[in-house]
């Protein structure tokens, strides 16, 4: 594209690497969800269609390095950034090592000139990047591993388990998803921090959002913005009719959540988002403005945004549709005893951690000081540190395995 000055080239030569692109994740990641999606359409009309199976292994963090690639060839075409003429260099933006297999997705801009300096070590990037990767694998350990056993032994088995448990294990889901995720982001943000080079923000404490517009703002914000970037603007963003704006909000979300995975669960879950949004958009339009005291009416906006998103995760965290379905009926018909399989301890355990999650949370959210955390001096903050580790050591559960995002 660099090379080519007339805009027909350039633009065959963006459409060529696009397509190639997604090509290769279509391949590897829904070509077997949609052999099956057009196998059961031909054989509602009686026709028996074999499509071939491949059985090939789904690379790790495809999605999010495709996702790079493309979104590199769309500012290079745009005249964003200028093409890259050293390989090397290309090649280490696709594949840096942190961010590699499950984000955030960066931007060749912010990257790109980040390669080409000399870092040298600095001992405030070294502390600042260490208690990332600190509150990072608390996240994970203490939070996300430590509550994830109840929430598969529920729903892997939600007919066994009354809605009262499968009410409690979408609560926690709805922190181990983000605790697992954030809690990867900021290692990988903390250890790039370490080497000298800076990550974006990929979540901002999503869950003291008021409006699911707000929560998209705060959660996956590397994802929601390339969406925005290089699709919603793309479509016309909201540059055009009302209702045209309403379909691009609605198709960036249907895609979205297509991105997520090859299940019709994801389909169904971005489809939510999208409503959400576009339902939002019609109240703030068409409903008068409810007057109430400024800090109630943004307490109750963050639990009504909360409540949605967590309704929203059963479509994400079931196994299929039918399950999705039956479990959010289990929740409002079959109240009963609450699952303690795992015992009290280990459930007490999990909800401390989620406070103490919540209460860091509420004090950055606030911008609040505490002395030990924020502390001028080194001893204290390297004294807290170790002490915080001591904590995540005892406290941890080791039994969680893998980190989610890393299957997309």
């Amino acid at each position: 594209m660099s090379r080519f000055q007339e805009q027909k080239w350039r633009k065959t030569a963006l459409v060529s690497g696009i397509v190639i692109n997604l090509g290769i994740l279509f391949f590897y990641k829904y070509y077997e969800f949609a052999g099956s999606l057009i196998t059961d359409f031909f054989s509602w009309f009686g026709i028996g269609i074999s499509i071939p199976q491949w059985n090939v292994l789904l690379p790790v963090g495809i999605s999010f390095y495709i996702f790079q690639a493309v979104g590199y060839a769309v500012d290079v075409y745009r005249g964003t950034i200028k093409a890259e003429k050293n390989f090397i260099v290309y090649a280490l933006f696709i594949s840096f090592f942190p961010q590699l297999v499950a984000g955030p997705i960066e931007r060749a801009r912010n990257m790109l000139p980040q390669f080409k300096e000399k870092h040298k070590f600095s001992y405030e990037n070294f502390d600042r990047g260490l208690r990332w990767m600190l509150w990072g694998f608390f996240m994970k350990l203490c939070v996300a591993d430590r509550i994830s056993t109840y929430v598969d032994a529920v729903y892997n088995n939600y007919m066994e388990h009354s809605g009262t448990s499968l009410l409690l294990a979408t609560f926690f889901f709805t922190f181990q998803i983000y605790c697992d995720f954030a809690g990867y982001s900021l290692i990988a943000i903390g250890s790039s921090r370490i080497m000298g080079f800076h990550l974006m923000e990929n979540f901002h404490r999503p869950y003291f959002s008021r409006s699911i517009k707000e929560f998209w703002r705060r959660w996956h914000i590397s994802l929601s913005t390339w969406f925005k970037d290089y699709l919603y603007i793309p479509l016309g963003g909201n540059r055009v009719s009302h209702w045209r704006h309403l379909w691009n909000l609605f198709v960036t979300f249907l895609v979205s959540g297509i991105w997520y995975g090859a299940n019709l669960t994801f389909v169904l879950w971005g489809t939510l988002h999208g409503l959400y949004q576009v339902v939002g958009i019609e109240k703030n339009r068409l409903l008068p403005q409810v007057k109430a005291p400024r800090k109630l009416h943004a307490v109750l906006n963050c639990i009504v945004t909360f409540v949605l998103v967590m309704f929203a995760w059963i479509f994400f965290r079931a196994n299929d549709l039918h399950s999705a379905f039956e479990i959010i009926g289990r929740i409002f018909t079959h109240q009963g005893a609450l699952f303690t399989g795992e015992g009290i301890p280990s459930l007490l355990l999990g909800f401390m951690c989620i406070g103490i999650l919540m209460l860091k949370e509420l004090k950055d959210e606030l911008s609040l000081k505490i002395y030990a955390l924020d502390s001028p001096h080194y001893g204290v903050r390297i004294a807290s540190m170790s002490l915080f580790l001591a904590f995540i050591i005892l406290s941890a559960s080791f039994d969680g395995g893998a980190f989610i995002y890393f299957q997309f």
